[in-house]
């Protein structure tokens, strides 16, 4: 299961990123988990679904009926903030986009963890996360890191 973290709202570039990243998630077969919610995290939700992927949405309130259209498992985590520690915690592997304190606070919480994280587009100054040009190389990196774990 990996991850796709970034902005609750975000531009129109970084929105066909995160599409593109969740479609090449489904594609390669794994499960998408993220906080269920609009911007990067339902863009993401988008992608994977078009390419027939399942979705996890680990949302901080307690209604499930939040979570966008396109996640099809909803954790209704009544958590705010904290479900952040959830999906990290649920998740194999991170790809953070760009988005703010949230998706930091998911990128020090992997590292922590001992999870990998790559970036697209963003965080490539934090040590030990590393760097990619396109959705396709952040996955196909971040797959072979949470197999070679």
């Amino acid at each position: 299961m990996i991850a796709v973290c970034g902005g609750a709202t975000t531009d129109d570039p970084t929105a066909e990123l995160a599409e593109a990243v969740g479609y090449e998630l489904a594609c390669a077969g794994a499960t998408l988990v993220c906080g269920g919610l609009g911007g990067v995290m339902e863009r993401a939700c988008k992608g994977a679904k078009r390419a027939g992927g399942l979705t996890v949405g680990i949302i901080p309130g307690t209604d499930r009926t939040a979570a966008n259209d396109y996640v099809d498992i909803t954790v209704a985590s009544g958590m705010a903030q904290g479900r952040n520690a959830v999906i990290i915690h649920t998740a194999d592997g991170v790809i953070a986009l760009p988005g703010s304190f949230g998706t930091l606070s998911e990128i020090a919480l992997a590292l922590n963890m001992g999870k990998p994280v790559v970036t697209i587009g963003s965080w490539w100054t934090i040590p030990s996360v590393k760097a990619y040009e396109s959705a396709s190389e952040a996955v196909r990196q971040i797959i072979e890191s949470v197999k070679a774990q």
